[in-house]
């Protein structure tokens, strides 16, 4: 008898961790199941489209900053950065008979050329966050926020700030494009190529983080960076190499960020980060370091988006969207650290 009631409270103690864990995640099922019910076209092909091609590259994003959280780290600059790797691949693939044009003796490239190129731009903002990281000791919050700044200005005097626009047809069709079959003379859209992007790094990053050495040395600075460091794992050339990461996430993000909206400005990418370190959080990646998993931040940026979504479908006044989405932030954080806690 003493053995069942102990197995039964073993259960519930189980269920309640559960609940615990996982409350913000059940809490907006929940609601997207009642606003599927209240409102018209929520469970529709067409909204399911919208969702992939808003996770997909805030995913990219979040899979950048995941690193530097494990690590115990942090990335503020992720939105800014996202907003110059727009601004960047905006002014390089403008239509040539584009009258605005940014770069006017650019000349016509090819639009993966132009990701190349910014990728290899944003690897140095990436590279100078790791140095200022491992080399300079300064706490990530405080280097990443001034390399935010510093992004920012820059954006601001490479566009003057103008907005960016006349994108050639190749560069929006990276976004707007999709893989799909003619049916009745009619193309049906299956895979919006946004979001093969998504899978592409999804897959790369899952390898990364559970096959390879630099993923067991990022799990065990975050788990102790002085254990670390004593078994023989070069903390300082890890870290650095999981910033340039973020920031090459965060040029790939900005590429199709870019060309999903068809223009780009110094206000492109805006708060991306607060958005992405909080989904990290719903998914599962822990502040404290050393904990999370590829599969997780994309849960955490389907909560997060679909939160959004919800909030658009009732109508809600855009304001207090910003609330919400601030409440949720701050109530990931708090569990997560409550989890933290109760470990020790």
């Amino acid at each position: 008898m003493a053995k069942h009631n102990e197995t039964k409270s073993m259960d519930s103690k189980a269920v309640m961790s559960f609940l615990s864990n996982n409350a913000i995640i059940l809490m907006i099922i929940v609601l997207a199941l009642v606003v599927g019910f209240v409102t018209d076209n929520f469970f529709t092909p067409s909204n399911l489209k919208n969702l992939i091609v808003n996770v997909s590259p805030r995913f990219i994003i979040a899979c950048g900053v995941s690193g530097c959280l494990i690590t115990k780290g942090t990335d503020l600059s992720a939105g800014r950065q996202v907003g110059l790797a727009a601004c960047l691949s905006a002014m390089m693939l403008q239509s040539v008979d584009y009258a605005a044009r940014a770069l006017p003796w650019m000349p016509d490239i090819p639009w993966f050329v132009a990701l190349l190129i910014v990728v290899v731009l944003m690897a140095v903002f990436g590279a100078l966050n790791g140095c200022v990281v491992a080399f300079l000791k300064v706490p990530p919050f405080i280097a990443t926020l001034g390399m935010q700044t510093i992004v920012y200005g820059l954006c601001s005097v490479i566009t003057g700030n103008d907005p960016l626009g006349g994108f050639k047809s190749s560069y929006s069709r990276v976004a707007l494009g999709s893989i799909g079959f003619e049916a009745g003379g009619k193309k049906v859209d299956l895979i919006p190529y946004l979001a093969i992007f998504a899978v592409l790094v999804g897959i790369y990053m899952w390898f990364l983080y559970n096959k390879t050495r630099h993923g067991k040395y990022m799990y065990a600075i975050g788990g102790n960076e002085s254990a670390a460091q004593v078994a023989g794992v070069n903390v300082s050339a890890t870290l650095i190499r999981i910033y340039v990461l973020a920031s090459v996430m965060y040029a790939v993000a900005g590429f199709l960020v870019g060309a999903k909206a068809g223009g780009a400005s110094t206000a492109t990418g805006y708060g991306y980060e607060l958005e992405a370190i909080a989904a990290c959080t719903i998914g599962g990646v822990s502040t404290n370091g050393g904990v999370g998993k590829v599969s997780g931040i994309l849960l955490g940026v389907l909560v997060f988006e679909i939160l959004k979504i919800c909030l658009q479908f009732l109508r809600v006044d855009p304001a207090y969207t910003f609330i919400a989405q601030g409440l949720v932030i701050i109530v990931a954080v708090a569990l997560d650290l409550r989890k933290y806690l109760a470990k020790k």
